[in-house]
């Protein structure tokens, strides 16, 4: 194990006409390559802040983002983005597919954007991935034709297209029923058995026993960092 992704004393404040708000407080924590993570939290306790700091969406005010040996805040922002593109996939709550585009199109975009897939290899992916999470079946299709649960499932093989190691998930199943939380859950366990570092944002009530650490933020501070006691990946 080594320190993949490290946030040395993040702060991060915004300024406005009624004063300096604290979103981040030195936030100070390292997580190992292959790790299963929740960062949890109520609602306004800095948990999507966070989140930005990880992805290079924000820059933090004070601090360092380091994730594999990369200081991510001292990129440009041409130079983020192709970073961003090869080394984190991001998940969204509300899946964020192009709603002109297949199912399949919307993989191959991710691709194109990114180029690190040889051209006459994308396809083949695009539909291994489809299967990988259960919806090869439905790769023709646009995403208003697929229930939530198949669009989330979508939304994670795209953020698999160009094979990060990391995947940061918001709120993945704040949408979804129970069942379908399951399935989505297990896809990330798969994830992490695969080598990948798995990193899920979600209020503290849709907790998943399969989590190896849980980082509990509260007004943006970190209140609780511990491994947690039903781990299957200890």
């Amino acid at each position: 194990m080594s320190n993949f992704i490290e946030l040395k004393q993040v702060s991060k404040w915004f300024e406005s006409t009624a004063g300096r708000f604290n979103a981040l407080r030195d936030i100070d924590f390292v997580i190992e390559k292959g790790e299963y993570i929740a960062i949890t939290g109520k609602s306004g306790s800095g948990k999507s802040t966070l989140l930005n700091m990880l992805t290079g969406i924000d820059h933090p005010s004070e601090g360092a983002v380091i994730i594999n040996a990369t200081e991510v805040q001292t990129l440009n922002e041409s130079v983020l983005a192709t970073w961003r593109g090869k080394n984190i996939g991001i998940v969204f709550q509300f899946f964020q597919l192009i709603p002109t585009l297949t199912i399949l199109e919307n993989i191959l975009l991710a691709m194109d954007f990114v180029n690190v897939i040889p051209t006459k290899e994308r396809e083949k992916r695009a539909e291994m991935l489809l299967n990988q999470v259960g919806i090869g079946q439905q790769k023709n299709k646009l995403p208003a034709a697929l229930s939530g649960g198949e669009q989330q499932r979508a939304a994670i093989a795209r953020a698999l297209a160009n094979d990060p190691p990391i995947l940061v998930a918001d709120e993945p199943t704040g949408n979804l029923d129970s069942k379908t939380t399951e399935i989505i859950f297990n896809l990330f366990s798969e994830l992490v058995k695969s080598g990948k570092t798995v990193i899920v944002v979600t209020h503290e009530k849709t907790l998943n026993p399969d989590y190896d650490r849980i980082i509990t933020l509260r007004d943006g501070v970190v209140v609780d960092d511990k491994k947690a006691i039903n781990s299957k990946h200890l």
